[in-house]
Formats: C-alpha cells, sequence, structure tokens
C-alpha cells in the first residue's frame, strides 16, 4: 500500500504532520477529516531508488532497541502515543521510523496497539503481536515488550551460531567447485598440449587419461553442466514450495549426519524458548502453539505441534502427544510432563531451553572442529589428485630422457 505525506490544521488551528498508509489521496483525505485534521497538502511519498540488499529493511538490532526503549518508557508511565512519537524520531531506521509513525496514528484513530502492529507483518510477526496483545489485556505492557526483547536476542543469537557452523564447510564447498572447475577448464588443457608437443599421449597413465577425458567433456558440455547446476538449484527452489516438497526436504534435513541433530536441538530450543514466552506471557496453549508451529522454521517440528494442539484440545495433556511426535527427545517430553504436573510449565520450558542452548554451543564447537580437518583434507586430496596425475607423464618423460 502508497504511503501518503500529508498535512493540515486541527480544529484548534494546530498544524500537523504525517505520513498515512492509503490506497489513494482521495483515502488519506476521509482518514484525516475523521481525526479532525483538515488536510491542506497530501502528496504520495516516492520511493525513490533502493538497490537490493542495502538499506530499506528493519533488522533485529533495530528491532531489539525499539523493544527495550519502549518498555522502559511504558514503566515509567508515559502514554503509548507519546512513546511511539519519541521513538520514531529517534529511530536510526528510515523503515522503522515510517512503521512506527504508521503505527502511532492508527492508534490515534482507536485501534489497539496490537492490531496497529499487526498491520506490518513483516517487522511484527504473530508471536511479537499476540504477545502484546496479552500484554495489553493483561495490563502488563512494559513486562511483555522486555520478555519479547530477551527472547528476540537469544533466538538471534541461536541463529547466528546455526550460521557459523553452515558457513565454514559452505565456503569450502564452494571454493573446491571453484577450482575443480579451473582445473578442468584451464589448467589441463595445457597439460595435454605439452604432452601432446612431447609425443606421450598415446601412452599416458591412466589417471592422466581421465582427467584430460574429463576436461574435454566439460569444455564441449560446459553449457550442459552449468544448466545442469542452475537446474538442480531451481528445481530445488521450487520442490521446497512444495508443502509435500517441503515435509521430505525438512525431514531429509533432520536426519543428515552431523547436521541433523544439531539442527534438531535448534528446533527443540526454539519451541521450547517460544512456548515458554508465551505461557508465562498469559496467552492461552492453544493460540500460543498454534504461533509456534507457524514460526517453527521446519515441516515436520510443524505438524508434530499441530498434532500435539489438536490432542490437547481434546483434553489430553502436552506430554503424551509430543511423545508420540517422535520428533521432540524422551528428556524434553518428560520434564515438559513434570512441568504440567507441578504446574510450573512456562519455568521448565525455560530451563529446556537454556539447556539445549547450551546444547546447541557444544554441538556447534565439535562440528566445527570435525569439519574443518574433514574439508581441508577433502579439498588438498583433491588439488593433490590432479598434481600426481598430471605430473606422472613428466616423469616418466625424465626417467627415459635420462
Amino acid at each position: 500500500m502508497p504511503v501518503f505525506i500529508w498535512e493540515g490544521k486541527s480544529k484548534t488551528g494546530e498544524l500537523r504532520s504525517g505520513n498515512m498508509d492509503a490506497k489513494n489521496a482521495d483515502d488519506v483525505t476521509k482518514k484525516l477529516k475523521n481525526q479532525g485534521i483538515i488536510p491542506s497538502k497530501v502528496k504520495k511519498k516516492d520511493a525513490g531508488i533502493k538497490l537490493p540488499g542495502f538499506g530499506g529493511g528493519v533488522g533485529m538490532k533495530d528491532l531489539v532497541i525499539f523493544t527495550r526503549q519502549f518498555s522502559t518508557m511504558i514503566d515509567a508511565g508515559l502514554p503509548l502515543v507519546q512513546c511511539l512519537e519519541i521513538l520514531a524520531s529517534q529511530a536510526e531506521s528510515a523503515s522503522l521510523r515510517t512503521v512506527l509513525k504508521s503505527v502511532k496514528e492508527t492508534v490515534e484513530s482507536g485501534t489497539t496497539f496490537a492490531d496497529a502492529l499487526r498491520k506490518h507483518p513483516k517487522i511484527f510477526d504473530n508471536l511479537y503481536v499476540n504477545l502484546v496483545a496479552a500484554g495489553e489485556v493483561g495490563g502488563i505492557l512494559d513486562t511483555i515488550m522486555n520478555r519479547l526483547a530477551a527472547y528476540i536476542e537469544k533466538n538471534q543469537k541461536l541463529i547466528k551460531k546455526v550460521k557459523g557452523a553452515l558457513v565454514y564447510p559452505i565456503c569450502i564447498m564452494i571454493i573446491g567447485i571453484v577450482v575443480l572447475l579451473v582445473l578442468l577448464y584451464w589448467v589441463i588443457p595445457v597439460f595435454e598440449k605439452m604432452f601432446a608437443d612431447f609425443g606421450g599421449k598415446q601412452s599416458l597413465p591412466g589417471p592422466t587419461q581421465q582427467l584430460i577425458d574429463l576436461s574435454n567433456w566439460m569444455r564441449v558440455n560446459y553449457l550442459l553442466v552449468f544448466g545442469t547446476i542452475f537446474g538442480v538449484i531451481i528445481g530445488t527452489k521450487y520442490f521446497k514450495k512444495w508443502p509435500k516438497g517441503r515435509y521430505l526436504w525438512d525431514k531429509g534435513i533432520l536426519k543428515l549426519p552431523l547436521f541433523g541433530s544439531l539442527l534438531r536441538k535448534v528446533a527443540v530450543a526454539k519451541f521450547t524458548r517460544t512456548l515458554g514466552t508465551m505461557v508465562s506471557s498469559g496467552v492461552p496453549i492453544l493460540d500460543a502453539l498454534d504461533v509456534v508451529a507457524k514460526s517453527s522454521g521446519n515441516k515436520v517440528v510443524e505438524e508434530g505441534i499441530y498434532y500435539t494442539r489438536e490432542k490437547i484440545s481434546e483434553g489430553k495433556t502436552m506430554a503424551e502427544p509430543l511423545a508420540e511426535t517422535g520428533v521432540f527427545p524422551g528428556m524434553v517430553v518428560q520434564m515438559i510432563a513434570v512441568g504440567e504436573s507441578t504446574g510450573a510449565l512456562d519455568q521448565m520450558l525455560g530451563k529446556i531451553a537454556d539447556f539445549y542452548d547450551d546444547e546447541v554451543d557444544t554441538a556447534v564447537d565439535a562440528l566445527t572442529s570435525l569439519m574443518e580437518p574433514i574439508m581441508l583434507v577433502g579439498l588438498g586430496g583433491m588439488v593433490g589428485y590432479f598434481l600426481v596425475a598430471m605430473y606422472l607423464p613428466i616423469f616418466s618423460l625424465a626417467s627415459v630422457v635420462g
């Protein structure tokens, strides 16, 4: 929806200005008049030129700062609209400033804070909005915002750990593929020409001949090679968009050697942290499970949570259906069962999340320590094989000349 810049006067003659999301200028004028403002200028905001990946977004750091500052201001007794106005003027992100101004105007029109945030789903997800709604109903909005800030920080820390574990092997794999293609396309043909000039092409060693044949095939069929790589990337993308394909993909990821165990621990940590935050904030368990399922990031985990939600709605406890899914470890299920029986489910979920955060740390360190020598040996072995295969004929020629 386009953004319009407006200026006008209130009933008291006070000059007012701001931004508003609307379908057109007439819609802006109508909304302003309903708020008792006589518009003198309504102009569509120029979006400008934005380069992909540079600016224009709201980072998690900006969201955490806003959430913490908002919590402090609400706790100090400042009115909601005034908090939004101050934070909008101080926000470093231009996108966040625009969004907060829009939220402020929506709240001024009589909408609840949660509903105003719900209009910006790219920044404030279902978890954020539902917790804010619970805070408004319970009169503990400052406490809820503090919990949200802590949750976002811990969640981002968890994501960074996983990315850190995956970046190194992915980079080494890409480097290996590039080195392989360079050797096959440019380096080996030089050696082939040299061997032909020396007259040794007919009696080349087996490894050398195999690499030369592979190089010749790739140079002739390079479009097929790159087309296959491109096709696999695009095919994987569309396969993951297909519901059944996404489920099979996520199921396969959880069964990967080395990485599968790590990703399962991340899923457990995220599930328990999110659910614990929502339960402790007063969100009904069925609503909380619905939000947690949608934000799980894995279809297998999501279906397991929805199955648990369905069984709870039928009157069962949480632990029993969680165990039936086979997604969550037995220790987690038993601790949740204890939390349910003692009436301290939110505290138990927090303890499980802290435990699995530490488990993720340990798993990441172990994986990094293991992957580093494996990748280096693999890359070194590949380059070494190429060198030996290319120098075998040279050694043979040297012995003949000698």
